[in-house]
């Protein structure tokens, strides 16, 4: 693999949370607003009525229905590791992959299998929990489990905020703090949150939507929200629920990898992805690194320089309550102009190796994140 299959890794994003807490709703408002990504969904209905299905069907590039059962009970990843090497070929063309998890499921099973996957072509894009914030207490006590998803949900989506008080808001916020303490959480009414924490602006070629299919998004595209979706009869403001900031850092001398790792390892709590790539100067001058972080996970992959690429680290931090000064302060200590910064110890890159697959090493084979 070279580094003109960089796009070829696709991000693979379970979207999980109970019956009735608002997916197919938040689902649907992202494709409408997926700013030319395309966007494959893998639906995991429970039961042979696949109307979660039906729903989402026509909003999107591809759609690929599982139905008469629960997708993360089978034996083995086989099954959607077929789903995912046909959606994830070259002539599909697709960005991002979303599993809208039945409400029955185990996001832990999902997010299991994709990280047990051997398909070169995917990377694992979190954990998105959805919650009820009008149903929070309720849903906890009827779903136990409830408490061991948000502890590994990489993104929380408070929804409904808009049947709570600000109070009862604010504390539902404070509950899911304890509970999941390295997730990033964002608030939404009718599951309207921003695009931009999912999805990556489109990259490709002005000319090449001129020959697309025309899609649902363009049939909305300047139609307003449809309003209230779930009934309180209410007006809503018809913009997405931002709720999130991002960082972007650029940096033109050569990063320390163990401040970098330090940095890394210890994000903090709300910095939901970091992508880019990052020059570590002498500890590896033949390659740059992409990486891809979202919530825990971490992933690198080494890459040759391309050819009058000026050397140099760029990075996107998004997250949820951030703070961006800080954030850029820390990682400008990073740099090898801070004091005590070094390159040259090549031992000093075994914790950034640690993240990179075994297929992918260091001064061979090279993957972009996205």
């Amino acid at each position: 693999m070279n580094s003109s299959t960089a796009g070829r890794q696709i991000p693979v994003v379970v979207l999980a949370g109970f019956l009735g807490s608002g997916k197919t709703t938040l689902l649907n408002h992202l494709l409408r607003r997926r700013a030319g990504n395309r966007v494959a969904v893998i639906v995991n209905d429970f039961g042979a009525v696949e109307i979660d299905a039906m729903t989402v069907a026509g909003q999107v590039g591809s759609t690929v229905s599982l139905g008469n059962g629960c997708l993360c009970c089978a034996v083995d990843a086989s099954e959607l590791d077929g789903y995912l090497d046909l959606l994830t070929r070259p002539a599909a063309r697709i960005d991002i992959i979303v599993i809208e998890a039945s409400g029955l499921a185990e996001p832990q099973e999902l997010v299991r299998m994709i990280l047990a996957g051997d398909n070169p072509r995917t990377v694992y894009g979190g954990l998105v929990e959805v919650v009820d914030a009008a149903e929070f207490d309720t849903t906890r006590k009827r779903h136990p489990e409830t408490d061991r998803h948000l502890a590994i949900a990489d993104l929380v989506v408070l929804n409904k905020t808009d049947r709570v008080t600000p109070a009862e808001h604010e504390r539902v916020l404070g509950v899911i703090a304890e509970l999941g303490p390295d997730a990033a959480v964002v608030s939404a009414s009718y599951g309207r949150i921003d695009p931009g924490l999912l999805f990556d602006p489109a990259t490709r070629p002005a000319g090449e939507e001129k020959v697309r299919q025309l899609s649902f998004e363009d049939l909305r595209a300047d139609e307003e929200d449809e309003g209230p979706a779930e009934g309180d009869g209410h007006a809503h403001a018809h913009h997405p629920h931002t709720g999130y900031e991002s960082l972007s850092f650029d940096e033109p001398a050569a990063m320390d990898p163990r401040r970098l790792m330090a940095f890394l390892d210890s994000r903090p709590e709300g910095l939901y992805r970091v992508k880019g790539f990052v020059d570590f100067g002498a500890a590896d001058p033949d390659n740059r690194y992409a990486v891809h972080a979202v919530g825990r996970f971490l992933r690198f992959y080494p890459e040759p320089w391309p050819r009058g690429t000026e050397r140099r680290t760029q990075l996107v931090l998004i997250g949820s309550g951030i703070d961006r000064d800080a954030l850029e302060k820390e990682l400008r200590v990073c740099a090898v102009t801070g004091p005590g910064g070094d390159t040259t110890d090549e031992a000093a890159m075994w914790g950034v190796l640690r993240y990179v697959r075994p297929e992918e090493p260091a001064a061979e084979e090279a993957a972009g994140p996205l």
